[in-house]
């Protein structure tokens, strides 16, 4: 979210306590250049939070509410409905696909990535519930409509502002088998 000099300058200022002057001196920078690279950087992360303290917080997990939405978003990459999906989804949406230095933001861009990408040729895809970090997330799994297998195509994580996603974040499969994810489910 930040560059790497107003990351190192949060870090140092606001998570470890350092004074302007003691944050330059690592940074070889004056404590204007510092100060500026703070004020930059709070300015960028108030803006990322600005849906939570706007939408109020995700639902518990294991609620309903909980519930409903995985619900919703299971049975949108089932049927491959990008419409339905765009319904959950807050206006400010973020996907991101790391490494791959891509984001898409807001409904419009997601809504034409899903429809080019994610769901070109029909492709529907399973979704198998977990959690990462305390954030739902799924083990996606693409649909082979010649045998019915269905092979892991990375782990979905989500994150939820209030009652809508705000950020789908895709990860590659390397790391399914932490959360007892198969590469392939069967037909």
């Amino acid at each position: 979210m930040l560059p790497p000099r107003q990351r190192a300058v949060l870090i140092l200022r606001d998570v470890l306590g350092y004074h302007a002057s003691e944050a330059a001196d690592m940074l070889d920078s004056t404590v204007e250049s510092v100060n500026s690279a703070l004020k930059r950087a709070r300015a960028t992360v108030g803006r990322r939070l600005e849906p939570y303290e706007r939408d109020g917080p995700p639902p518990t997990p294991g609620s309903a509410d909980e519930a409903e939405l995985v619900a919703g978003l299971t049975r949108a990459h089932e049927t491959g409905d990008v419409d339905s999906l765009v319904a959950l989804l807050t206006e400010d949406v973020r996907v991101a696909m790391p490494p791959v230095p891509l984001e898409y933001e807001g409904r419009d861009l997601v809504a034409r990535f899903h429809a080019a990408v994610t769901f070109r040729h029909g492709c529907t895809y399973q979704l198998v519930p977990t959690r990462a970090n305390g954030q739902l997330a799924f083990g996606a799994y693409l649909r082979n409509p010649s045998d019915g297998v269905r092979h892991a195509v990375g782990l979905l994580v989500v994150t939820i502002t209030g009652d809508r996603i705000s950020a789908i974040t895709r990860f590659d499969n390397s790391g399914l088998g932490r959360f007892g994810l198969p590469r392939t489910l069967p037909g």
